[in-house]
């Protein structure tokens, strides 16, 4: 007989561990499936953890080799890679453990197993061995996150042709590194390669960097990047990716129309993401996705089937950590018949570089569409004292605010 639960959460990320804490915490008995051999998803294993480690680790080993321009000598300094990745590996295996004692703490039931629907309320295990628990609840939560997407024809194998998780684990420095997207992972993923040697070439198929970001604060980024010796090919559209003896070619189109082969010895694909529903098994309960197949939600997180609900990557908005969160807490406090709520107007994004890049609320661009009378303030770190003394003096504040009333409309920071 199978065992019967209030609520169930299907996947352990931060929106679902999240969520199924809190579930518990308000009082209900509460399981969480994951299909991962650890807790924390895409953004602790595999993902946000991994690569803030090697961010900092990367700035550190660059700074050092820059000491002598500040007046201090130090001897040659040399990159132990091997011993750098199992400094990072080992903050993921404490965090995750971190997890596992959260949930043992708060009375959530853990299920190591891929997860799905046996009905519209109730959720079949696989195990790594095959073997199926089929758990019941009246209340389902997807919060199953997403994968990395590939362009049509190139396949990883997380060695030469790799996505952020092949990026986050490599076992030597690559002479040549090509970049295909120049979104925020692919961008901290180049800073952390450029930082410890690689050659590091940018090719975005649109005319600027960072989509979404203040267009502003996107061109003085590259800047800033261009400085720090990445190379960017704008305009630029990949016909094919593919592997030889050497490392791999991409091949390319420029805006005029100019053919430009790229030889490297790893390619990172990093051209977005898509939501992981395909082995949810939906279809047999009749669960309805958009043209991006997210799980289409309404504003209290409900889909088109009666007690089943969806947060995080797999339905629409910014595929953020912290958003998923914010989700997952305010599904369970809806549960409970709380006033669950997400104001996603004051959700922030940030890029993990140096300098780092943070926004929260409208761009510039954005306020523009919306035919809203704003101002603009800026101050830049070139006039800071403190930036000054610490030799951090590229980047600006930007502040847009209503013309009328001062209401803070949108913050974007690079420095």
């Amino acid at each position: 007989m199978s065992e019967k639960f209030q609520a169930i959460v299907i996947g352990g990320g931060p929106g679902g561990y999240v969520c199924a804490i809190r579930l518990s915490q308000l009082g209900i008995k509460t399981a969480c499936v994951e299909s991962r051999g650890s807790l924390g998803g895409t953004c602790l294993n595999i993902g946000c953890i991994p690569s803030k480690s090697l961010l900092n680790l990367s700035e550190n080993f660059h700074k050092v080799k820059h000491f002598s321009n500040l007046g201090i000598e130090i001897s040659a300094v040399k990159l132990n890679l091997e011993k750098m990745m199992k400094n990072k590996d080992k903050v993921v295996t404490i965090l995750t453990k971190g997890i596992e004692f959260l949930f043992k703490k708060n009375k959530v039931t853990h299920y190591k197993g891929t997860g799905s629907f046996k009905s519209a309320t109730q959720v079949s295990i696989i195990d790594d061995k095959k073997k199926e628990t089929i758990i019941d609840s009246d209340k389902i939560i997807i919060s199953t996150g997403s994968e990395p997407i590939s362009l049509p024809g190139v396949k990883f194998d997380e060695k030469i042709i790799v996505s952020s998780t092949g990026a986050l684990a490599l076992s030597k420095v690559p002479k040549k590194m090509v970049i295909v997207g120049a979104g925020y992972i692919g961008l901290e993923m180049g800073s952390v390669w450029s930082r410890l040697g690689s050659e590091v070439h940018v090719v975005e198929f649109l005319d600027h960097i960072t989509p979404g970001m203040d267009k502003e604060i996107s061109k003085e980024f590259m800047k800033i990047l261009q400085k720090q010796g990445i190379n960017f090919h704008l305009q630029t559209k990949v016909n094919s990716i593919k592997k030889n003896n050497k490392g791999a070619v991409v091949s390319t189109t420029n805006k005029d129309g100019k053919k430009i082969n790229f030889e490297c010895d790893v390619v990172l694909v990093s051209v977005g993401r898509k939501p992981n529903t395909k082995n949810l098994n939906l279809d047999a309960i009749g669960i309805a996705l958009d043209d991006k197949k997210r799980v289409k939600v309404d504003k209290n997180f409900q889909t088109n089937v009666k007690n089943i609900y969806a947060i995080g990557d797999v339905i629409e908005g910014p595929m953020l950590a912290h958003k998923a969160e914010e989700e997952g807490i305010a599904i369970a406090e809806l549960i409970a018949g709380q006033s669950g709520h997400v104001n996603y107007n004051i959700i922030p994004g940030v890029v993990y570089t140096s300098p780092e890049v943070a926004s929260i609320g409208k761009t510039e661009e954005q306020l523009k569409d919306l035919n809203q009378k704003y101002k603009v303030g800026k101050f830049p770190f070139m006039a800071n004292s403190r930036a000054k003394a610490i030799n951090e003096t590229d980047g600006f504040v930007k502040i847009l605010a209503d013309e009328k009333t001062d209401k803070v409309l949108g913050v974007h920071i690079i420095g």
